[in-house]
């Protein structure tokens, strides 16, 4: 399967690993590179002696990084180490990308941003980004409400129309081949995947809340600010964090003003929940898309699967010509 961005990249599957914050280590995006796909470790909100060792288990496998932009604003530092190990791409999210795009092409690092509206979309196809990620509210962790199917197109209308470079990958509610030539046909050339990812054996996730996880369906996610008040993360308005629904989430979303008044008792059950893997409370940064998985799987197993079962669903789609 060849699209621009397994050309740009020399991939054979057009997919790239999300750069989970917590969860996409060196390991994870490795083997994912190894694979034929685009490992991604999660810088996440900045730590260099993580950074550093994640790059290390990653060892000469090329992979790339990427970053929350907001946070990476406040350690610029970071920016700088990880050009230093001379990533595949720099992939960014949730902030203006324009401030670190000398340093990156300076390097010459290619680009990924990830953005979820129309409008942000516009923004980045001005900079001539390489890479634009349009990501629907289905998916897990961080982002914004428009639905996957419908920004997908809209953005490769744009792209279409302005007669742009810039190559076109989706995100959110994709875990499987069906999503990835779903993808396909609204115009992108790949697919960004997290949730399907975040329990891979290789993966950061605590293996204890795996198969719980796993269990549960597309219908038990909720998009909240609730976990990121408890962690003491100041999110932007308008962005929450898909996770998995607990009795915990749903006894304060919606609730947040109770959840401020008791913040330090809350906080302290939180912190003792994750340290014990209490699937009553914690609450795992999965999309929509969990409702697709039941196993652990490897990353070598999850991009043969994708690939196969993307040829599977081309196939069945000439039973329509």
């Amino acid at each position: 399967m060849k699209t621009r961005l397994t050309e740009l990249f020399g991939l054979s599957t057009p997919v790239i690993q999300a750069p989970m914050a917590f969860v996409a280590g060196g390991a994870l995006a490795a083997a994912v590179s190894r694979a034929g796909g685009l490992g991604m470790i999660g810088g996440g909100y900045g730590d260099a002696d993580w950074l550093d060792a994640q790059f290390a288990l990653a060892g000469n496998t090329p992979v790339g990084c990427g970053f929350i932009s907001f946070a990476l604003a406040e350690k610029p530092e970071l920016l700088e180490l990880a050009l230093a190990r001379q990533p595949r791409a720099l992939f960014l999210s949730f902030a203006d990308p324009a401030p670190f795009l000398p340093a990156i092409r300076a390097a010459g690092v290619p680009v990924i941003v990830q953005i979820q509206s129309y409008r942000d979309a516009c923004r980045v196809l001005d900079l001539g980004i390489e890479v634009v990620v349009a990501q629907g509210g289905d998916a897990g962790g961080h982002g914004r409400s428009r639905g996957t199917m419908a920004l997908v197109a809209e953005v490769a209308d744009e792209i279409s129309r302005r007669g742009s470079p810039s190559i076109l990958c989706a995100a959110g509610g994709i875990a499987d081949g069906r999503g990835l030539v779903a993808a396909l046909a609204l115009g992108a050339e790949g697919v960004v995947i997290g949730t399907r990812f975040w329990g891979a054996v290789e993966s950061l996730a605590d293996r204890r809340l795996v198969p719980s996880t796993l269990a549960r369906d597309g219908d038990s996610t909720v998009r909240t600010r609730v976990v990121d008040r408890l962690r003491g993360i100041d999110w932007p308005e308008g962005y929450s964090g898909r996770v998995l629904q607990t009795a915990f989430v749903e006894r304060w979303h919606g609730d947040e003003a109770g959840l401020s008044a008791e913040i330090d008792a809350q906080q302290q059950r939180w912190t003792a929940a994750v340290a014990a893997a209490d699937p009553s409370i914690v609450a795992p940064f999965v999309g929509e898309a969990i409702g697709l998985l039941r196993t652990e799987e490897s990353a070598e197993a999850i991009i043969r699967d994708l690939a196969e079962g993307a040829a599977r669903t081309l196939a069945a789609l000439q039973q329509f010509r």
